[in-house]
């Protein structure tokens, strides 16, 4: 480690620690943290190990993965950024997204997701839509969505009226719940990994019965003593840190406008000289007039 690296691993450390009131040591924090999740699973080899976990068979990946991946149809649509977007060799494109809070919009932001990833894999001009890739959509979550109790939710596109007949569009969506309790239905290995993903710890890894989690571990430890990868954490904390702070400050002030632009209407209504009332609001005579001519007659 460079002197550089030292001065802002210190750096950052010391101002994060002036301000943070409640900030997790990124040696503490377990997979289901996103920033975590998706330090760890940049990794190809490690993110072919949990897709070879969930989906229960060998997944060959190409060796590059891409992490916070955005995905825009036009300027004036919404963006919407990936957690890890992955392709194996025979090109099937995997996006998994690691979800910790429970949002009532997951199943459709799942068809938005899906659409955009869809929009993004035939090139201008290709007239052959079978040429889409095969794609599977992932989302790991912390709770059970759909409160059936299962670890595993697996959705494609099949005819009502014929049960068994399915569209094969080549568009699978999985939910991952990490509280499930069908073990019978899923095997031991999904259900160690989705409860390792809550309890990211050297004992948890070392009394596993799978060699894939042991091997994502040393991943995990890796990202964990990595110098770079602390500054990294430290800068992404204090940004959401002080974006929610400007926010509040933000909601605040504009709370202030508001009572101040109710006062003094109030006080117009009451028939008060605009000079009066533009020195007990504490504002300019020129927006009090500008608040007066926005009022009904």
């Amino acid at each position: 480690m460079n002197d550089t690296t030292t001065q802002k691993t210190a750096g950052a450390i010391k101002s994060a620690a002036t301000h943070r009131p409640n900030i997790t040591p990124l040696k503490d924090l377990n997979l289901t943290n996103r920033f975590l999740f998706d330090e760890v699973m940049e990794d190809a080899e490690t993110q072919q190990e949990v897709l070879s976990i969930i989906l229960g068979k060998e997944i060959s990946l190409l060796s590059h993965n891409e992490t916070e991946k955005e995905f825009r149809l036009s300027p004036l649509a919404r963006s919407v950024r990936m957690d890890v977007f992955s392709v194996d060799e025979e090109e099937t494109v995997y996006n998994t997204e690691m979800q910790e809070r429970r949002k009532n919009d997951l199943p459709k932001r799942s068809r938005y997701y899906q659409s955009l990833l869809d929009a993004s894999l035939l090139e201008t001009g290709i007239p052959n839509y079978n040429l889409l890739n095969q794609t599977y959509l992932i989302m790991i979550m912390t709770f059970d969505l759909f409160g059936k109790g299962k670890y595993r939710y697996t959705f494609q596109a099949q005819c009502e009226e014929i049960p068994g007949l399915y569209l094969e569009d080549g568009a699978v969506r999985i939910f991952l719940n990490t509280h499930g309790t069908n073990d019978a239905e899923v095997s031991p290995e999904l259900i160690e990994f989705l409860h390792y993903l809550e309890h990211t710890t050297d004992d948890v890894a070392n009394v596993s019965k799978s060699n894939r989690i042991r091997k994502i571990h040393n991943r995990v430890r890796r990202v964990r003593t990595n110098e770079e990868i602390g500054v990294k954490y430290m800068q992404a904390w204090e940004e959401k840190y002080y974006d929610r702070q400007d926010a509040l400050e933000e909601g605040r002030e504009e709370g202030r406008e508001e009572g101040k632009r109710d006062m003094a209407l109030r006080f117009f209504e009451m028939g008060l000289p605009l000079e009066k009332i533009a020195l007990a609001a504490d504002v300019d005579i020129a927006v009090i007039k500008e608040w007066v001519e926005k009022v009904p007659h």
